[in-house]
């Protein structure tokens, strides 16, 4: 089987420094839709691994998050795709649990849900903890230059043999073409 890992703010969806809060304030990406249709044309399960500290802050609730995703997965449909999985964490750093990137229990879960080895697997991110994540499984880490990718390719310290994109949808040619 052949899986991809995408982290959801920046990535897929605009983030916000104020955190997405509703699923109003969820706006995707431009390109990023029709991406994940051509990555499951490809034969590629595209799952997505995504930190949502918000829900410990208290910022919106499971309700409000379920809203968010439901959304998220009706555009992807509306534009020929499907994402096979999400998992997030609800915690806040401070709370030290292993399933808050850069920790890799959200990973974990993942290949232990897809039976898969995530060696080699690419993980696409726009933040150091999202390719940190990636590359503590082995998994390939993809940056984009979306959401905070930008700040994090300056800032330095991306694990070896990270590969950067402009976009998810340049992300996917690599991806696919690889």
């Amino acid at each position: 089987m052949k899986l991809v890992i995408l982290d959801r703010d920046g990535v897929i969806n605009y983030d916000s420094s104020q955190f997405i809060k509703s699923p109003a304030e969820w706006r995707p990406i431009p390109g990023s839709l029709e991406a994940i249709a051509r990555l499951n044309q490809a034969g590629y399960r595209v799952v997505v691994a995504t930190n949502q500290s918000g829900l410990a802050r208290g910022l919106f609730d499971m309700d409000t998050l379920n809203a968010i995703h439901d959304k998220m997965h009706r555009a992807v449909h509306a534009a020929g795709g499907r994402i096979d999985a999400i998992f997030y964490c609800p915690h806040s750093a401070e709370m030290g649990c292993r399933c808050r990137k850069p920790q890799t229990g959200m990973f974990e879960r993942i290949a232990g849900c897809f039976n898969i080895d995530l060696p080699g697997t690419p993980s696409v991110g726009d933040s150091l903890r999202d390719l940190q994540a990636a590359a503590a499984v082995k998994a390939l880490p993809l940056l984009v230059m979306t959401g905070k990718g930008t700040k994090t390719q300056a800032d330095g310290g991306l694990p070896e043999g990270t590969l950067i994109f402009p976009d998810l949808a340049a992300a996917t040619d690599f991806i696919i073409g690889s």
